[in-house]
């Protein structure tokens, strides 16, 4: 069963934190594959290769099919894994962070650490923003040319998300719909077009909105 909606970081970006004299630069990004969070956390390592940690915590796919964390020597689960919790606790998906840590001389033992490195991820989400992607069942409806203008305003005013127009011997207008809304939406276009436009259902996607 598939996510009918997920949140995401809206951009990339970095957050900073002190605590205790240890600076904290949770570092943020989208992320469509694992691959690109991969390279995500290579690059900013090798932003601070002075550091003394570049934590890091990815969520891959609408449904978290890929989950990762990775303490970088900090004491086992007191960095990755409460940065993995509160991506997952706020919904992220695709996403990755990585949160570089410059040592200030303090100790913050375990339970210091896992607020720190769980609330600069946290901090960092409010700070850049997180948006909201929906799934969507493409379809095109087919028109001729002399309906097509008004068919598109129709489209709008009832909220339908307009994806592309292409002219050819037709008109082909591509909408996203929620997978609710398929069966209604057929009779309604029937209805409005007298049965003369095509419909075709197409894959999915997900969508801003």
């Amino acid at each position: 069963m598939k996510a009918d909606q997920y949140v995401t970081v809206s951009r990339e970006g970095v957050h900073e934190s002190e605590i205790n004299r240890s600076r904290f630069l949770c570092s943020l990004a989208p992320a469509a594959t694992e691959q690109e969070a991969q390279a995500f956390v290579a690059r900013i390592r090798k932003e601070h290769p002075t550091a003394t940690h570049n934590c890091f915590a990815y969520v891959i796919g609408a449904d978290a099919s890929v989950q990762k964390a990775s303490d970088d020597g900090e004491p086992g689960g007191t960095a990755g894994v409460p940065m993995l919790q509160m991506l997952m606790r706020r919904d992220i998906r695709y996403a990755v962070a990585v949160v570089t840590r410059y040592y200030g001389g303090v100790k913050l033992g375990a339970g210091g650490l896992i607020r720190a490195y769980g609330g600069v991820v946290g901090e960092a989400l409010d700070a850049l923003g997180t948006a909201t992607r929906r799934r969507y069942r493409l379809a095109t409806v087919t028109v001729d040319h002399q309906r097509a203008g008004k068919m598109q305003n129709d489209l709008r005013s009832t909220g339908r998300v307009v994806l592309d127009v292409c002219y050819g011997e037709a008109v082909s207008i591509e909408i996203g719909l929620p997978e609710a809304d398929v069966e209604p939406f057929r009779a309604w276009l029937a209805d409005i077009s007298a049965g003369t436009a095509g419909f075709e259902l197409g894959g999915e996607a997900y969508s801003e909105g």
